[in-house]
């Protein structure tokens, strides 16, 4: 019997239709939990607070209002808000339209936010008052500038012309209405993040990628509806890491945050009864030094999954002590936020808080929706053995991985070369197939749990006349986790003075892109010319 035959059997008259299969998407989460939870609380905010059944229907209404507007399938929608409701709502109206979110980043500058509307191409711009100032600049440079809603929360009524977004929902009556995508492959959100050029680039999310990073992480951080979420982690961030949609698929709790405040967070763990929660670990160090300084500690234990940056053995003992259990997860926006998560093993509970720290520090096993991931010896052209020593990139295959970037096919053939997805990230592999990222291949400072191209900064550094040379490399922080510094060369016969030059900086770029530290000086070379960043690590470091 030939191999077609047997194929055969499973394909003819067995065909796709209505009946077994449906695009995968997270909008099925939010009609199943208003479904099955309809008076459970869904949403808490300072403002008002949401069950499952007004949730769907203002998100069901955002969508009819944008459809109104003359936003339709392809669209983008850009939003600039605080963690609140309605970025939160963002994350379903928007795609409910058929249209793309672009959740921006609300710690970025005019110029940048003006590149990216642009980019883009935004035809509704959703932004808190807040933040006018900014969005003022970002639209002054644009020929085509979208629509502007208003958000008139703390930041008081608007001074621009467009819609109130709570009359711009009224308009829209209360459709029952429901589209989802014809194909999961369509895009669902659009987010920028820094790389190694001074550009952002437009990493575009598909609705499969979201459904299933959204189970994964659900399943990863054991969810469930009892669950009830801080959201201390930016929503614009991989769009929360995914968590915009895992906590409604379980039926959990969103408990919002317009502002990371150490304090306000320990309330509102102890009020809501919060059970998990996500950060940098500038978030973590700030709540724990808090909590210490006023002798404070949880009532109840709380899991706090952490990026970036490994705990050190301190910060692990002082959270054991005060009431968190720690998920240490490593990923980019490339991969929808966590692609690996440090899966500790039974045998770690004994083990004493140095030696947990040491193995807490790896980044971990593949995620549920990351089919592989393995560490390449680029030099040798092979995969590195799992010895724990032989250097590599993090290569990543699966499900939640980027449809690419936005405009730039170039740049997303070479992310994807030889069918993996190329991190950039140098690392090994354990004998026990846990990776530990030993450094970076892109010279990319994380900072607070954002990305800050080093590139970016030496461009405006080399742009004030009295700089000659630059370089930026990260430098390691206690709050932040890194921050820039910048070793310069003055021109010969010029005088610099450092606090001009971060003058100079403060105006052209984002206030945590500012190098925190300058170290004047001629800088070291290898013999074709360029600069030895390896070598000013070590002086940092040393």
């Amino acid at each position: 019997m030939n191999d077609k035959y047997n194929n055969d059997k499973y394909e003819n008259g067995l065909d796709r239709n209505a009946a077994n299969y449906a695009a995968l998407t997270p909008l099925s989460f939010l009609r199943r939990s208003a479904t099955v939870f309809p008076d459970k609380v869904a949403v808490i905010d300072d403002d008002m607070t949401l069950d499952y059944r007004t949730f769907l229907a203002r998100c069901r209404r955002l969508a009819a209002a944008l459809a109104q507007s003359g936003v339709g399938p392809g669209d983008t929608v850009a939003v600039l808000a605080p963690n609140g409701h309605e970025l939160l709502e963002a994350h379903y109206g928007v795609a409910l339209a058929g249209a793309v979110l672009n959740a921006l980043n609300s710690r970025l500058d005019g110029a940048s936010l003006g590149f990216i509307l642009d980019h883009g191409e935004a035809r509704v711009l959703i932004y808190d008052t807040e933040y006018e100032a900014v969005i003022k600049d970002a639209l002054a440079g644009l020929t085509t500038p979208p629509r502007t809603v208003a958000i008139e929360r703390d930041g008081g009524p608007a001074s621009l012309d467009g819609a109130r977004y709570e009359a711009w929902l009224d308009t829209a009556g209360d459709p029952d209405q429901w589209r989802t995508p014809a194909d999961e492959w369509d895009a669902i959100t659009l987010n920028y993040t820094s790389g190694t050029t001074g550009n952002p680039k437009g990493v575009v999310y598909h609705h499969r990628g979201a459904y299933l990073a959204a189970m994964s992480n659900a399943m990863a951080f054991e969810m469930n509806a009892d669950t009830v979420y801080l959201w201390t982690l930016p929503m614009f961030h991989c769009n929360g890491w995914g968590y915009t949609w895992a906590i409604t698929a379980v039926g959990g709790t969103h408990v919002c945050l317009r502002k990371v405040d150490p304090d306000l967070i320990y309330r509102r763990m102890e009020e809501r009864g919060v059970t998990h929660l996500c950060g940098a670990p500038v978030v973590l160090n700030m709540l724990l030094a808090d909590m210490d300084q006023r002798g404070r500690a949880l009532s109840r234990p709380a899991r706090f999954a952490l990026g970036g940056a490994a705990p050190p053995s301190s910060v692990i003992r002082k959270a054991r002590e005060l009431g968190f259990d720690i998920t240490h997860l490593y990923g980019l926006t490339e991969t929808f936020g966590p692609a690996t998560l440090c899966v500790p093993q039974p045998d770690w509970a004994a083990l004493p808080t140095e030696q947990l720290a040491a193995r807490m520090a790896r980044q971990g096993v593949i995620n549920f929706a990351v089919n592989d991931a393995r560490v390449y010896d680029h030099e040798r052209r092979r995969v590195a053995p799992a010895d724990g020593e032989t250097l590599g990139e993090i290569q990543l295959r699966g499900n939640t991985l980027m449809k690419g970037y936005l405009k730039n096919p170039e740049t997303t053939a070479e992310a994807f070369r030889d069918g993996w997805y190329n991190t950039g990230d140098l690392a090994v592999m354990h004998p026990d197939h846990y990776i530990e990222i030993k450094d970076r291949a892109k010279d990319v400072i994380i900072s607070g749990g954002e990305n800050i191209s080093s590139l970016e900064v030496e461009e405006v550094l080399y742009r004030h006349p009295r700089v000659s040379e630059a370089a930026v490399v990260a430098m390691a922080d206690d709050k932040w986790g890194e921050v820039p510094c910048a070793f310069i060369d003055p021109r010969p016969g010029l005088e610099l003075d450092v606090d001009d030059l971060i003058g100079f900086c403060r105006q052209h770029l984002a206030g945590f892109k500012i190098p925190k530290k300058v170290v004047l000086g001629a800088l070291p070379k290898t013999v074709t010319g360029k600069i030895r960043k390896n070598v000013l690590r070590d002086r940092l470091a040393g």
